[in-house]
Formats: structure tokens, C-alpha cells, sequence
């Protein structure tokens, strides 16, 4: 009776599915059900889009643990005496956590086991070659047996990709431990089917999450064996970080000999550190070694730790000309996550070594000419709820060319924000003084200053340099006649010191003798200012299609400070005394080796005059939605300052300074600068206390005839642009075919099409200086010029050329000159960097693979600068 209900039941779905033409599913109990009550083939076939059946398992069936699903576009064919399925194009089969999709699938009921192929298409090729995914990794092969109770399999011609890399294989049997072992396999970091290059052995086995390893290897070129043969290979094949050999280049180097470089060993520790030690040897007894560090703690900190040594021996050992050069580097960078600690944060950039380093170990060019070494370790904390803010710095500056050192460790400083303590929240109305705020900074800090190779002696630690500043300003500011903003302010200072000195004359001795007393010292300063400045609006209007408005905002500001002279007697802060046998005299200030100096000397009443203007156009524009005006900026910014001592004795006015800056075409920036003296010079070329205006033998102001405010004694200019294509831009020849046509023309007639789709950049960059100075009474004019050009361009897609250069002027030399070539070549790349002439001539090239499992198979070629001696 169950076979009979059986067998209806599949003549009643193939009615249904010949006349409604129509996708459905059905659910088949089991395959030990389906063949004991069925005894022929029953045949699903039509038109159908879909097909969607699940097998559960059944309590005679216990190897299936979960139920297959599987559907086709095409048919499924069930033979119930073989106890087999068919399914025909787009197969789909999933079981478990693998899923299988091919052209042809057969499951085999009995025996527990499937099978996939392609299927051909029309014109006889293979297509819908059997896919496999499981745990994460992807096969494509070209026939592949499963048997889900052993859950191994069987593989032909797959091709799967482990971690970076991918595997290629005639034959591959899998375990039920997910391990593949690979008849006649190929290794590669080529994703294409047909691989650029691959390590082929007779034998690869494959440990997911693991590692790879091969019997006897050999390396192939575009199917072209190499003469690179290895007895076996290892590869690792885990996510994340492994621990490794790291291969060293080798070469030879024109001034030290044969060398390897860069060997050593990485440690993957964990995902949050890693080290790698790295070293150089050469033939004529130099190395070097270094250590790299990085470290990664995710939404905390990150950082990373440079260790670097080197001995250089110029020459031969042997020889009594030869030279040593003991070097050392230290490099770090540690940065904090700004949301692991809102209040709180600390960073380092330490770039610290012998001043020599650079010269005989620099890698790029730009190391090689850098003379400065700089480094800074903060932190910094503000108090919540308070005004407050706390940092602590240690700062170091070394000069590699004049070898000398300073460090300030520490150096403290606690700043109070800006604060309004007159202002009252429940006080209705507002009052002048409600705008009066005070804030104030503390620094203490503590210096030494010497040559870099007794920096940390016991006499230069003796030396230090320290002391404290309290700096407390209090400003305001408000409107009068509604148009003027008046900003008075007062600063106060104190220095506060542990160490001065005395001076006294030794008659004995005939000599100056300074004294260096302990003991705490205090210097106080201040000085008051206030500044009134308005803003002046002037339009000119147009009657022209375009342009309709220029408007021109002029700020005019005048400041007058004030600073008494502290080194009257009533201060106490300068001393006279007799310097030499003869009773000359001159003054001192015990506090003149302190750290933030002494009080100022001279009185200062200064008026400060200053003037800013822009200048911009409204343009008429017209489009789609009608006609809309644009603000076009003529001059962003041309200012003009100067300043009057009241309080001077002589040369009063100071210079005045003319700053430009504008934009034209909004491609060309332009800035300028002058500076215009009003005091003439004497016939030594000395400055004298005497107008240029008054230059002409009338001195009246009557006569503007050859008159002028001043002399030039410097300006600049400077011009920098930056370009860049358009991307996707492109420029044809105007043709009235249709598209079509269009595409057969520009075949038949390639000139006719012009591709602007090139990416590329261009920045240009000139400066000019002009100076004046009086030697021997003869006055000099200078002038310094430079242009610099930096820019790159894709040729093609997979060529990139930069360059970088410039030209002085002045010296008639080229500066720096880099030229760097770039090629993609799929799974390899190619790169060459030259510097042609003058300072770090050299040359690299690299062909080097680019996935960072096979990093160091790679082809290196190079001359550094040290090798044109």
C-alpha cells in the first residue's frame, strides 16, 4: 500500500509540473525509504527553474546527522533500483558545513557517496566546474568524490586557496581530519588558473590553519622550470602572525665587499607584539644589527621599537688609514586610542643616535640628508571638574653637522583655562567687567646643553640648566561706539631660579671673576597693552553682465604696549661693576645663564599699527535653474604693519612688513613679502637715526619728487601649484554615428579618439628671496632662487613613473633628483628607485613576489651612495 501511495504521488508532481510549468520543493523521508518502496526510476524533468529537496535522516540511516538539501535548474532524476539521484545543471548540495555546486551532481544512496562534474556547453566547453566550500576554504576542481559517513573525498584538477597562498593539484585525497594530500600539486600566490609562477612537487601535504609541505621542489617561471631547486618545501598556513626565517639579500658593495643583508629571524609573539632581528655583514669585517618591534593593543595603544647598530670600516682593516664608526639609532613611536583615556594621554617620538648614523646607514635619501635628530615623550592629563590641565615632556635636539646636544627632561607645565571671575550666573543684565578673564601657566623645566659625546658625563650633568616661570595674563574686551573693539590686557611673569652667579673685579688677580651661588631667586616682569581695531566695508557696483560686485574689507588695528626698563636700580636685577685694571665698568644681571633669561632691558612704549585687506567679486553665473552669483576671492589677504617707540631714544619706527597672499585661476597659490627700512645709511653702510624720506636735500614734505617711505631691504616670492587629472575624463572626436558605429570607427581609425583617462599629478613649487647688506661699505644685493617639481603618472595601469627635483638658481645645480618606477606584474612587482647625481647617488631595483608569505623570493639589485667614492 506505501508503494502504490508512493508511486501516485510522484505521477500526480509530474502531472502538476508538465501543466502549471512551475517551481516547487518536495521532502523526501530518506534514501533507504525511497528504494524500498519504489522499484523504478522516476524521472523530474521539465522546464522547472528550481528544485529544492531535503533528505533527513532516519533511524536506519544514522550517518546522516543532518539532513542534504539540494536542488537543480534543470532535473532531478531518481533511480530507486540503484537507489541513486541525478541533478542536471546549477547543482546545488548542501550537507552539513559543506556545499557543493556543479553542472552534473550524483548521489549515491548506498554507498554514502557523491559525486560532481561539468557539463559541456554549447560549443563543447567545460563549464560549471564542481565548487566546494567548507570551514571557510573554497575548491574549484574538476571532479570531486565525497562520502559523508567517512567524510573523505576525492579531488581532480582543484584549485583552492590557502591563507595567501593557492594549491594546484592533478589529484588530491582528503581525510577526515580536513588533511589534503597532493599528487603532482603546484604552490602559488597567483590567483589565476593558469599561475604565473608556482613551486611544482610530486607531493604537497596541505594542514588547514596549519602549514603546507612538499617533497622535492623546483620553481617554475611560466611553466618554465628554473634552476631554484629544493629538497622540500615548508610554507606557513596560519592566519595572523608565524614565527620565521627572514632570508638576507645579497650583494656586492663597491666600498665594503660582498655582503648578505637583512637575514635574521621574525617572532610572531602574539597578535599584540612582534620582533624582528635582523643583520648585515660584509667583507671587510662591517655589520650591522637591528631590532624591530611592533605593538598593537586594539582601542588602547600602538607603537613601534627601532634598536639599530652598526661597525663601518672605511678601507682596510689592516691598513693604518682605515677608519672606524661605531653607530647606534634608536627609533620610537607610541601613540594612544584618544577614546581609551578621554582625559588623559601619552605619546613618544623618539628619534635619537650617534651623529654619524645616517651617513653610513641611511636608506632613503631623505635620512641622508637630514642633519637634525628630534625627540619628544608626553603626556598630558586634564583635571575634570577644574580649569586645569597638567602635561609633562622630555624633549631632545641633536645637530649631526655641529654635534651638539640639547635635552630638557623633564619639563612640567600646569595651565589654568581661561577663567571669568567677575562674571555671575544669577546677576541679571551683563556689566563691563563681566568679560575680564584671567588664566595663568606654570613651567618648570630643567636643561643641559653639550656635545654629543660627553652628554651624559658627570661635568655636563653638573652643568644643568633649571628653573620655573609663572606667566599670569588677565585681558578683556568690549565695543565702543558700536563699531570699535577695545582689548586691554596685562601680563605678569616671575622666573623662578636655583642657581645665579655674582661678579667681581679681582685687583690681585687683574682678572673678572664670576661666582655661582645656590640659593632661590626670584625675577618678576609685566607689561600692559591695549588694542583697538574696527572693520571697514567698501562695495563697487557694476552694471556688466558678469560681474556685479567688488567688495573690499579693510581691518585696521592700533596696539599700544607698555614695558618698564628692569634694569633700573629700583628693580635690583643689574649690577655695575669694574671689569678691567683701568676701572671701566659695565652691568650684569645675576640671572643671566638662567633658562627663561632676565627681566628686558630699556624702556618700551610701543604703537603698534596694523592693516589687513581682502578683496572678492561677485560673478553672475546662469544655469538650469537660473542665474545664481559666486564669490570669487581677488586677494585673500594683503596686510601691512609697523610699529613707533615712544619710549625709544633712537630709531623708533621699526621696519615695515607688507605680506601678500592670493589665488589665481584657483590653480596658482602666490604669496609675497617685503620689508621696507625708513632709515637711511651712511656712506660706511652703517644704519643711521635719519629718515630716507629725507633723503633729498630738502627736507620738506612738500617736495614728493624721488621721495619714498623707505629702503627694500628684503622681499620673497613664491608660487606653488598643484595639479591632478580628471578621472574617467575622456576627449573624442565629434562623429554622428550611433554608439555602435561609433565603436567600429574609433577601431578602424585610432587616431581619431583622444584617451585623457591617464591618472597623474603634477606640484610646482618656486621661491625667490631678495636681500641687501653693506660689506666694506659697498652695498650687496642677493638673490636666492629654487624651483621644485615633484609628480607622477600611470602610464598604463600597471606602470607608474614619479619623479622629484628641483633646480637652485643660485649655485646652478640641480638639488635632489628621485626617479622611481613602479610595475604591476600581477603576482610580482617590479620597483626601481634612482637618484641619477649629486647628493645619495644610487640605484634599487626590486622584482620581488607580492604576497607576504613568499616576500623574500625576490630579485635585488642596488648601488648605495657610498659605493661612488
Amino acid at each position: 500500500m506505501q508503494s502504490f501511495s508512493l508511486k501516485i504521488f510522484f505521477i500526480l508532481i509530474c502531472l502538476l509540473i508538465t501543466t502549471v510549468d512551475y517551481a516547487y520543493s518536495s521532502k523526501i523521508s530518506g534514501p533507504k525509504d525511497i528504494t524500498e518502496k519504489a522499484n523504478k526510476i522516476s524521472t523530474i524533468k521539465d522546464t522547472v527553474v528550481a528544485i529544492d529537496t531535503s533528505i533527513k535522516s532516519s533511524e536506519d540511516n544514522s550517518f546522516l546527522k543532518n539532513k542534504i538539501t539540494y536542488n537543480s535548474s534543470d532535473s532531478l532524476i531518481f533511480d530507486m533500483e540503484n537507489k541513486k539521484a541525478y541533478l542536471y545543471n546549477n547543482a546545488v548540495v548542501v550537507y552539513e558545513d559543506m556545499k557543493l555546486e556543479a553542472g552534473y551532481i550524483e548521489l549515491d544512496f548506498d554507498k554514502n557517496v557523491l559525486f560532481s562534474r561539468g557539463i559541456p556547453d554549447s560549443s563543447g566547453k567545460i563549464v560549471q566546474k564542481p565548487i566546494s566550500t567548507q570551514n571557510g576554504e573554497k575548491f574549484n576542481a574538476g571532479e570531486i568524490t565525497y562520502n559523508f559517513k567517512t567524510k573523505k573525498g576525492k579531488i581532480k584538477d582543484v584549485i583552492t586557496q590557502q591563507g595567501d597562498g593557492y594549491i594546484h593539484g592533478r589529484d588530491i585525497k582528503k581525510d577526515s581530519n580536513n588533511v589534503y594530500y597532493v599528487a603532482h600539486g603546484k604552490y602559488t600566490t597567483c590567483d589565476l588558473e593558469e599561475p604565473h609562477f608556482y613551486i611544482g612537487a610530486k607531493k604537497i601535504k596541505v594542514i588547514p590553519e596549519d602549514k603546507i609541505i612538499t617533497g622535492p621542489a623546483e620553481l617554475y617561471i611560466a611553466d618554465v622550470p628554473t634552476p631554484l631547486v629544493l629538497p622540500f618545501g615548508f610554507f606557513p598556513n596560519k592566519k595572523g602572525r608565524a614565527s620565521g626565517i627572514l632570508l638576507p639579500a645579497y650583494g656586492e658593495s663597491n666600498q665594503w665587499g660582498f655582503f648578505l643583508k637583512d637575514g635574521g629571524f621574525y617572532f610572531g609573539a602574539s597578535e599584540y607584539v612582534d620582533l624582528a632581528l635582523r643583520g648585515d655583514i660584509y667583507a671587510n669585517g662591517s655589520y650591522g644589527a637591528r631590532a624591530y618591534s611592533n605593538y598593537n593593543n586594539r582601542y588602547h595603544y600602538s607603537g613601534n621599537l627601532n634598536l639599530s647598530y652598526s661597525r663601518i670600516i672605511d678601507g682596510d682593516l689592516e691598513l693604518p688609514n682605515s677608519t672606524k664608526h661605531n653607530d647606534f639609532l634608536i627609533r620610537w613611536t607610541h601613540s594612544q586610542d584618544p577614546k581609551a583615556s578621554p582625559n588623559s594621554r601619552f605619546s613618544a617620538s623618539v628619534n635619537a643616535g650617534s651623529s654619524s648614523y645616517n651617513k653610513f646607514n641611511s636608506i632613503g635619501t631623505n635620512n641622508y640628508l637630514s642633519n637634525t635628530l628630534q625627540s619628544n615623550i608626553s603626556y598630558s592629563k586634564t583635571l575634570t571638574g577644574t580649569p586645569f590641565n597638567f602635561s609633562a615632556n622630555a624633549l631632545h635636539s641633536q645637530n649631526t653637522i655641529t654635534k651638539k646636544v640639547d635635552i630638557s627632561l623633564p619639563e612640567l607645565a600646569l595651565s589654568m583655562n581661561r577663567i571669568f571671575p567677575f562674571k555671575s550666573n544669577t546677576r541679571v543684565g551683563n556689566r563691563w567687567y563681566d568679560k575680564i578673564g584671567v588664566s595663568a601657566t606654570a613651567n618648570a623645566r630643567n636643561e643641559i646643553h653639550s656635545g654629543d659625546s660627553v652628554v651624559f658625563t658627570n661635568s655636563t650633568l653638573q652643568h644643568m640648566q633649571n628653573g620655573a616661570r609663572i606667566q599670569v595674563p588677565i585681558s578683556t574686551s568690549f565695543n565702543v561706539l558700536k563699531y570699535f573693539t577695545v582689548s586691554p590686557s596685562i601680563s605678569s611673569g616671575s622666573s623662578i631660579y636655583y642657581q645665579s652667579i655674582r661678579k667681581h673685579y679681582d685687583a690681585d688677580k687683574k682678572a673678572l671673576v664670576t661666582d655661582t651661588v645656590n640659593g632661590f631667586e626670584m625675577a618678576n616682569d609685566y607689561s600692559l597693552s591695549t588694542g583697538i581695531n574696527t572693520r571697514l566695508y567698501g562695495d563697487y557696483f557694476f552694471r556688466t553682465k558678469r560681474l556685479k560686485q567688488i567688495r573690499h574689507v579693510a581691518t585696521p588695528s592700533v596696539t599700544a604696549s607698555y614695558r618698564p626698563d628692569f634694569s633700573e636700580s629700583q628693580y635690583g636685577y643689574y649690577h655695575e661693576i669694574q671689569i678691567d685694571s683701568l676701572g671701566k665698568t659695565d652691568s650684569y644681571t645675576r640671572f643671566q645663564n638662567g633658562i627663561y633669561g632676565a627681566p628686558p632691558v630699556g624702556n618700551s612704549g610701543l604703537l603698534s599699527f596694523g592693516l589687513n585687506n581682502t578683496l572678492e567679486a561677485k560673478i553672475k553665473q546662469q544655469n538650469d535653474s537660473g542665474s545664481t552669483f559666486k564669490k570669487v576671492s581677488l586677494i585673500d589677504n594683503l596686510s601691512i604693519g609697523s610699529s613707533y617707540n615712544i619710549a625709544g631714544k633712537e630709531f623708533k619706527w621699526s621696519t615695515i612688513n607688507i605680506n601678500g597672499r592670493t589665488k589665481l585661476f584657483k590653480l596658482l597659490d602666490v604669496n609675497a613679502k617685503a620689508t621696507i627700512d625708513p632709515y637711511q645709511v651712511d656712506s660706511a653702510g652703517r644704519r643711521v637715526d635719519y629718515y630716507e624720506w629725507y633723503k633729498k636735500s630738502a627736507q620738506t614734505f612738500s617736495d614728493l619728487s624721488g621721495r619714498r617711505l623707505g629702503r627694500l631691504t628684503a622681499a620673497g616670492l613664491s608660487l606653488s601649484t598643484s595639479l591632478r587629472s580628471k578621472e574617467g575624463q575622456t576627449k573624442k572626436k565629434t562623429t554622428d554615428k550611433s554608439n555602435k558605429d561609433e565603436v567600429d570607427y574609433v577601431n578602424a581609425h585610432p587616431d581619431a579618439y583622444v584617451d585623457f583617462n591617464i591618472p597623474w599629478t603634477l606640484n610646482f613649487y618656486y621661491n625667490a628671496d631678495y636681500s641687501t647688506s653693506y660689506v666694506a661699505a659697498v652695498l650687496t644685493k642677493k638673490i636666492i632662487q629654487s624651483a621644485n617639481f615633484s609628480g607622477d603618472v600611470s602610464v598604463t595601469k600597471n606602470w607608474k613613473i614619479s619623479v622629484s627635483s628641483g633646480y637652485d638658481f643660485t649655485n646652478k645645480k640641480f638639488t635632489v633628483t628621485n626617479i622611481n618606477i613602479y610595475r604591476d606584474l600581477h603576482c610580482w612587482e617590479m620597483r626601481f628607485r634612482w637618484v641619477p647625481f649629486g647628493f645619495g647617488q644610487s640605484f634599487n631595483l626590486d622584482i620581488n613576489i607580492k604576497s607576504a608569505t613568499l616576500k623574500d623570493m625576490k630579485l635585488t639589485r642596488k648601488k648605495d651612495w657610498y659605493d661612488y667614492k
